[in-house]
């Protein structure tokens, strides 16, 4: 089963991006490795879905070209399990025997687009680029929430009751009378949690609150 190598706190705009593709076809495989490599980006081959499967995924910006058809899992049963073992990388399904059902097929699944066999070179570099980017947006994205969790766990349990309740929109006083303490030692609290969140005002830490889902 592909797994996620723990995330780097490298910043994605500095690392190098990788494609994998998955195709029965030798020749169309190193065509698009010899493509993808042209333009500097890390390309990683592979025969069949299975042998996918095995590797170990870096978290790093990515997409996967998939062909619909190959030997033993097919484009479309890996893209579902791949889904259910929740690997979100973005997914351009190619094919040389496509029609619409199967295109709207593979939009509904999720796939980022959908390119029938023979295609132009331009064309593959427009979805991998978007692709790409698009994946990117999910790391960083995944990135400042994981930050962000770490740095609500070094709030000691009281400072993130309080950090809570500011979220709500209550004021100190209605924050002192809901705990049981004074408004004083409850804006000492919510000064503590600004402080270790990095939060430059109480907007920020409202923010922070609702992106953490507390």
């Amino acid at each position: 089963m592909v797994k996620i190598a723990p995330k780097s706190s490298q910043p994605t705009s500095e690392v190098e991006p990788a494609v994998y593709v998955i195709d029965d076809d030798a020749g169309i495989r190193d065509s698009l490795g010899l493509l993808f490599r042209s333009v500097g980006l890390r390309a990683e081959l592979f025969r069949s879905a299975n042998e996918f499967l095995q590797r170990k995924l870096p978290s790093i910006p990515s997409c996967l070209v998939l062909d619909v058809r190959l030997p033993g899992l097919s484009g479309f049963e890996l893209h579902a399990e791949l889904t259910r073992v929740n690997v979100q990388i973005p997914i351009i399904f190619i094919t040389a025997h496509g029609d619409i059902p199967m295109s709207v097929r593979a939009m509904k699944a999720g796939a980022v687009d959908f390119i029938t066999k023979p295609f132009r070179d331009q064309d593959m570099l427009d979805a991998v680029t978007s692709a790409i980017t698009r994946d990117r947006t999910r790391l960083d994205a995944e990135r400042a929430r994981f930050d962000l969790q770490g740095l609500f766990a070094s709030l000691t349990s009281r400072e993130q009751e309080v950090m809570s309740l500011v979220a709500t929109g209550l004021m100190n006083k209605q924050i002192a009378a809901h705990v049981g303490l004074s408004e004083i030692t409850v804006k000492i609290h919510r000064g503590h949690a600004m402080q270790k969140m990095h939060a430059k005002s109480l907007a920020d830490l409202v923010k922070m609150a609702e992106a953490l889902g507390i």
